[in-house]
């Protein structure tokens, strides 16, 4: 089976925006619905309170949090060695592997796998890369349809939507909206919602159950993804809250898992550590619900893994970028994020929002479109981010690179390099203060022109009369 892929370039395909504008112009529409900013409050105020909780309780949390690190770097500057050893494994048990350059490739594999079977429909448990890679819209261009089964995915799906956050797709909806969905959508799937149907939490979730049973009873293809691989053993790893992924994994025949590479472990002992760290940072519980493991095909099941490249080994090559690869999808950083309350997921254009979104999807994709160019942007570079990230990833410094790589505007480019000219002689600087303080009173509280967007959002500092300088040297101080 050919493994020609790692490192070669592909094209990339991941859903969201078009790219025709950029992460400002998102966010502006984003700031003025008031109901989504009062969603994302609530809900990305109450996951915080329960992480700091849980996590307070373990006095080793620091320790954890540089073990999940050194373990990520060290699976990284070895992928290729351990993505071997996995594939080996898997086969062992029984299973099939298949590697995947892009997201075209992923689609044809899968699309085919499906297709093989003679079904029309497969079930899906949550999977941010079939969604990277727009599986659902390549299934259905082929005739087959998929029905997510996570609850939020369900309510994205069902209400012709797109994901806003990686735990909680659906965060953006409150449950209010949410019963709407399901009252109107839910009969166009063959089953109706109950005429009475509440908002109440427990009435929607049952509603989405007897919605989905059938589902799970009837269709024989089901399509995963996974949390996390071991190289040593070929076992693969779902956590989640619901039950939706244990039913998903092991009712279907014929169980496809489309997997990024940079997902593995090498052995099972470093899979203790990320069981401790992933529930606390993403659901701020000491222990997820259900953990589902898998080890090649079991009980007669055929068992298909597909290894996604679709731009991994162009971050893998970057230095300081492919700490980005370490992510465990815990979505702490966006709960914690005040550029993300503001302006929600969708703004990001991408199935990856928030910081993590922010350095991941313009490294994956290229930085080609305007979109991607202006991610890094999109980050007051507080620090948030990087303080609860489990994982330890430096999101701003990324951030800050990845802006040093963008192409500027000719005018902002001839702007620094008059400033850094200055700047570069002791001499040229005082000249400039000098000048600056006797010129201070000509200075417009608004720039002019293109300048103008600058002080559209703050004021211009007052100029002092004399600079620290000339004071220094003034005063008793220029002469000790």
């Amino acid at each position: 089976m050919s493994r020609t892929f790692l490192g070669m370039p592909g094209t990339v395909s991941m859903m969201g925006y078009s790219g025709k504008e950029g992460f400002p112009e998102n966010a502006a529409k984003a700031v003025r619905n008031s109901q989504l900013r009062f969603n994302l409050r609530k809900a990305t105020g109450t996951i915080r309170g329960r992480r700091a909780s849980v996590v307070g309780e373990l006095p080793d949390w620091p320790d954890l949090r540089q073990a999940g690190k050194a373990i990520k770097d060290h699976t990284l500057r070895n992928l290729d060695t351990y993505l071997v050893e996995l594939e080996e494994a898997v086969t062992r048990a029984g299973g099939h592997v298949h590697w995947a350059r892009d997201a075209a490739e992923a689609n044809r594999i899968v699309t085919d796998l499906v297709k093989a079977t003679g079904e029309t429909q497969v079930v899906k448990v949550k999977s941010m890369a079939t969604q990277e890679i727009g599986l659902n819209e390549a299934l259905h261009d082929e005739g087959i349809t998929a029905y997510e089964t996570d609850l939020a995915e369900l309510i994205v799906q069902l209400g012709d939507d797109w994901p806003s956050h990686i735990l909680v797709p659906a965060i953006h909806r409150n449950r209010s909206e949410i019963r709407e969905i399901f009252v109107r959508h839910m009969s166009e799937w063959g089953r109706p919602a109950p005429e009475k149907l509440t908002d109440d939490p427990a009435a929607l979730a049952e509603a989405a159950r007897l919605h989905l049973r059938e589902r799970f009873l009837a269709t024989k293809v089901a399509i995963s993804g996974a949390n996390f691989m071991v190289a040593e053993t070929g076992t693969l790893v779902v956590l989640e809250s619901e039950g939706n992924g244990r039913m998903c994994l092991t009712l279907p025949e014929t169980l496809i898992s489309v997997v990024g590479i940079e997902k593995l472990l090498p052995t099972w002992r470093d899979l203790e550590v990320f069981l401790q760290l992933l529930p606390r940072s993403s659901t701020g519980e000491r222990m997820n619900p259900y953990t589902s493991m898998w080890t090649g095909a079991t009980e007669g099941q055929e068992f298909h893994l597909v290894l996604l490249d679709n731009g991994r080994t162009r971050v893998l090559a970057d230095d300081l970028g492919r700490q980005a690869l370490r992510c465990i999808r815990c979505s702490a950083c966006l709960n914690v994020c005040p550029v993300y309350e503001r302006s929600g997921g969708h703004a990001y254009g991408s199935v990856y929002p928030g910081p993590i979104g922010a350095i991941l999807t313009p490294q994956l994709r290229g930085m080609e479109s305007e979109l991607d160019r202006s991610l890094p942007y999109a980050s007051s570079l507080c620090g948030a981010c990087y303080e609860v990230c489990p994982v330890a990833i430096d999101i701003p410094s990324v951030l800050v690179e990845l802006r040093g790589r963008s192409r500027h505007p000719m005018a902002e480019r001839a702007g620094m390099a008059a400033a850094g000219w200055v700047l570069n002689r002791s001499g040229r600087l005082a000249r400039a203060q000098r000048m600056g303080g006797r010129m201070r009173r000509l200075v417009p509280k608004r720039l002019p022109g293109p300048l103008g967007g600058w002080t559209d959002t703050r004021d211009l500092p007052d100029i002092p009369k004399e600079s620290f300088r000339d004071w220094w040297n003034r005063t008793d101080g220029g002469s000790r």
